[in-house]
């Protein structure tokens, strides 16, 4: 997605290279600490240019926080389609990933995506629009696989793939917000894994109502035969 806000001389390949480093180096340092507490100064140090090759490639941090956006939904959503969910058994190790990742992080940081919508979707209109943007876009990817698994016959008849995606990764964000601040992953994988079971649950239940479980298994102990986790 395009983050730019004016327009601009086309690039040369030397200055996309910077100009991605610099944007890069924004994103890993507000990553860490928030956009808040990251400086113009401390980008440019980390991206090792000097000031007035920053202020070439952005006016001021505004546009540079709006690029970030752009940069960490770009990244996000592309992962997601390289998953392919629309396979049940890339869909079991999609939510191994997921979880992994959370796991080797211990919690912190959050959702790339989800911690910028945090700090700044009531202080700066603009980058809320760019944010939310970016998460119908990942809700689309989602739904994309979750499409093919449902025409499959891998998924429940009486669900809808789109509203699945919504609450899938409505689950995902809330799971890695509480792992965040507790330092534990287990309400992400509760959370995802609860999500994935009633999806995949092929049990009538109030002439084919949505269904509600108080099972605590995984999702890969609930369905051991879709899919193997990712060595």
């Amino acid at each position: 997605m395009t983050s730019d806000t004016r327009e601009r001389p086309r690039l040369t390949p030397k200055g996309e290279r910077t100009r991605a480093r610099i944007i890069d180096a924004a994103a890993g340092l507000i990553y860490e600490r928030g956009v808040a507490g990251t400086t113009l100064e401390d980008i440019r140090a980390s991206a090792e240019v000097s000031g007035s090759q920053l202020q070439h490639y952005f006016a001021d941090k505004d546009e540079l926080v709006q690029a970030v956006i752009g940069h960490q939904a770009d990244t996000i959503v592309g992962n997601q389609r390289q998953a392919d969910l629309g396979d049940a058994g890339a869909l079991q190790a999609w939510r191994d990933m997921v979880i992994t990742t959370a796991k080797n992080a211990g919690g912190r940081g959050g959702c790339p995506l989800g911690s910028l919508g945090g700090q700044l979707a009531e202080s700066d209109p603009q980058a809320r629009v760019l944010i939310a943007a970016g998460f119908e876009q990942w809700s689309a990817a989602i739904s994309d696989g979750l499409r093919a698994l449902h025409a499959a016959g891998h998924l429940r008849a009486d669900l809808d793939p789109d509203d699945l995606a919504v609450t899938l990764l409505a689950a995902v964000q809330g799971g890695l917000l509480l792992a965040q601040v507790q330092r534990d992953t287990r309400p992400l994988e509760t959370a995802v894994d609860t999500v994935l079971a009633l999806a995949t649950s092929k049990a009538s239940r109030s002439g084919g109502s949505r269904a509600r479980t108080s099972s605590s298994r995984t999702y890969s102990q609930h369905d051991p035969g879709r899919g193997s986790s990712p060595e």
